[in-house]
């Protein structure tokens, strides 16, 4: 057999296994939003995280523009302490030893979901990240 006629033989295979991964029978669902990702998708729910975020978060260290500051800017693309929404969640839940970010725990008017609202009006208005 020729080095061409199995190179055809293994493309044909190559495109069968493609076809047959992307068959499952079933289609597959779009996956559930994100808790922030629903709070986003609520411009009430974003409007509050944003309040809470000027009284709680901005009106002691965090501000919304860049600026000189020993508090974190949380609005470009940088963490320290993990990116993700959860790890911004356990972080603003249990703060951060040696610093002045203390643990708010579960402690705002409705409970996590302040915070997952928090979360969602950071994402919100982050800057675009490349």
């Amino acid at each position: 057999m020729s080095l061409s006629m199995k190179s055809s033989k293994l493309f044909i295979l190559l495109v069968a296994l493609a076809l047959l991964a992307g068959c499952g029978g079933e289609s597959e669902s779009p996956a559930e939003p994100t808790v922030v990702q629903a709070f986003m998708a609520d411009p009430e729910a974003v409007a509050r995280g944003g309040a809470l975020f000027a009284g709680t978060c901005a009106g002691y260290c965090h501000s919304r523009l860049p600026g000189n500051s020993d508090a974190v800017f949380l609005f470009d693309c940088e963490w320290i302490h993990g990116g993700s929404d959860q790890e911004i969640f356990d972080t603003v839940t249990v703060g951060v030893p040696n610093t002045r970010m203390v643990g708010f725990g579960s402690n705002f008017p409705e409970g996590d979901d302040d915070l997952w609202k928090i979360i969602a009006f950071i994402r919100t208005n982050q800057q675009a990240c490349s």
